[in-house]
């Protein structure tokens, strides 16, 4: 896993950039970071209800805090 991927995410995902985030999504090693990533952009692009946008929206950016947060390995501080 590349933190660089959780902050590039983050960013993309805080700044509306969702090209970007459909070919990091793409990219990404971290299986889970790709399937949340996915999930939010299909109900963000096939116009789902409004909860479930936000939902999956949320989800994503909780992931992403958390491995920001936790889950950098030693070598990268």
């Amino acid at each position: 896993m590349n933190p660089v991927d959780y902050d590039k995410a983050m960013y993309y995902t805080l700044w509306g950039q969702w090209d970007d985030l459909l070919v990091l999504m793409v990219r990404t090693d971290d299986d889970i970071l790709s399937k949340k990533i996915e999930t939010f952009l299909h109900a963000f692009h096939y116009g789902y209800d409004e909860k479930t946008v936000v939902g999956s929206h949320h989800s994503l950016i909780h992931y992403l805090e958390h491995a920001i947060t936790n889950d950098v390995p030693a070598y990268y501080v």
